[in-house]
């Protein structure tokens, strides 16, 4: 069986996060770049969703409902991606909302830090923009800061400032999100497995621990198609992928300008043959009657 789109991209943001493209813009660019399937997947939101699925023709690319939670537990960090949910359950607004709180902690953290250790001062309207910002995030603060002046460009924004913040905080559990989406009728997937934190490299068996670990919460698929994976991250996880039985999805982690990833680079034209956990995956969405799908 071969894939029944020319090509497939599950993982991108919008405005609606921390992407700089609005959901309008990114439907467009979807078509312009010649995309089949599509999911937005903002940050700890299902506005975009929303967004798409009131602008979106019936003659678009066929697209299915996404979000990716940004979750933390005493072990470590995930990202949940959730697709095919329906945006209007209770269970995953109720997510959502949780999210949006702990996100808007974190902004006023991280202000206060880079006023206490580096002194850098923001006034009471740019506040306010960040405060009335979806979903704000380091990105956000650090494009402020580089209108500013205090960092040449937002990556030495982040590293040599932003990242200096060691935060107690709040996180979405990662059983909570995958319970989330489940509950609202949706397929809980780990984005891009082998990474942790953003610097930290997860293979081996402490991989398939994690792995293991969230399926017992219900987790049912992971991401093994991505745009930042070498070759051989990509056949580690498509392995615990065919061994756990788990689906497989394919996205690029588009962010618009605020990263070098373009849409579609999902690694998936690479292979020469399709997994079976995507072809099970892609009938799943089918069988959910997802938007542009017949």
């Amino acid at each position: 069986m071969t894939v029944p789109f020319p090509k497939i991209d599950l993982h991108m943001h919008t405005t609606v996060s921390d992407g700089t493209d609005t959901p309008e813009e990114i439907l467009a660019h979807i078509k312009a770049a010649g995309i089949g399937l599509f999911s937005v997947t903002d940050h700890d939101a299902v506005e975009g969703c929303r967004r798409i699925l009131s602008a979106r023709k019936a003659d678009d690319p066929a697209f299915i409902t996404g979000v990716e939670f940004s979750c933390k537990d005493e072990e470590g960090q995930y990202h949940i991606l959730g697709y095919g949910y329906d945006p209007d359950a209770e269970a995953i607004n109720l997510i959502v909302r949780q999210g949006h709180a702990f996100r808007m902690q974190k902004l006023q953290k991280r202000l206060a830090f880079l006023n206490e250790r580096f002194g850098f001062t923001f006034s009471e309207e740019e506040i306010g923009t960040l405060l009335h910002t979806d979903n704000p995030g380091k990105p956000h603060i650090a494009n402020l800061m580089v209108e500013k002046g205090y960092a040449k460009d937002r990556n030495e924004a982040i590293r040599t400032y932003l990242n200096q913040a060691h935060l107690t905080e709040e996180y979405v559990r990662p059983e909570d999100a995958i319970r989330a989406i489940s509950e609202s009728g949706g397929i809980p997937v780990l984005a891009h497995p082998p990474f942790g934190n953003g610097d930290q490299l997860i293979l081996g068996k402490a991989l398939e621990a994690r792995v293991k670990k969230l399926m017992g919460f219900g987790l049912s698929g992971v991401e093994a198609f991505y745009s930042g994976y070498p070759e051989k991250l990509r056949n580690e996880v498509l392995a615990l992928a065919e061994r756990f039985g788990l689906y497989v999805t394919a996205g690029s982690d588009y962010h618009g300008s605020n990263k070098l990833v373009k849409l579609g680079d999902t690694g998936l034209g690479q292979t020469t043959k399709i997994p079976n956990g995507l072809i099970r995956f892609l009938q799943r969405i089918k069988k959910r009657k997802t938007e542009g799908i017949e």
